[in-house]
């Protein structure tokens, strides 16, 4: 490693008179070079950098404008998809005040339809009551009547003897007979 800081330090011993070499002072010799540097530059560099810099304004400019383009796009499928949502507003809007209508229309007919459906639930129990009270007097009419024909008939049998029951056997058949000739 001594070595090599050595020859940086015999570097700045190097002698100035009439040899070619390294000047080492820094005050001196860098603004020369700098100016010399740039003044190269912008000669042989200026074309180039205008150059470059017209391609970097020209892409700057294509970006911008492309850019606008795709905001004006976008604008205006912003507006197209505001108004498709208020139309869809407005649609669920009206579908939900006639859903609200239709669901009351339709309570109402369920309950109308209840109503009728009590009704005759109604009537037909009316009319089942009526059906069986009037078969209940039926048969307690019958009961009754077989009760007076068998009390009549006990009557009768204890009333009548041989003799009088043939005279009405007789009468009756009379009377069949003659109720015969008349249809005939």
């Amino acid at each position: 490693m001594k070595n090599l800081t050595d020859s940086f330090v015999s570097l700045g011993h190097w002698p100035f008179a009439g040899s070619f070499g390294f000047n080492t002072d820094i005050l001196a010799t860098n603004p020369i070079n700098l100016s010399v540097v740039i003044g190269v530059l912008i000669f042989f560099g200026k074309g180039v950098l205008s150059d470059l810099l017209d391609n970097r304004k020209q892409r700057i400019l294509n970006t911008i404008r492309n850019s606008e383009e795709l905001q004006g796009g976008a604008i205006e499928q912003l507006e197209k998809a505001r108004a498709r949502l208020r139309k869809v507003e407005m649609e669920a809007e009206q579908f939900r005040v006639n859903g609200y209508s239709e669901i009351e229309r339709e309570k109402l007919n369920l309950i109308n339809s209840t109503y009728k459906t009590l009704e005759q639930l109604e009537n037909y129990k009316n009319e089942t009551i009526q059906f069986e009270q009037q078969r209940s007097i039926n048969q307690v009419r019958q009961r009754v009547f077989q009760q007076a024909l068998q009390g009549a008939l006990g009557t009768l049998n204890s009333c009548l003897n041989n003799e009088l029951h043939l005279r009405t056997i007789s009468a009756n058949i009379g009377m069949l007979g003659t109720m015969k000739e008349i249809t005939d």
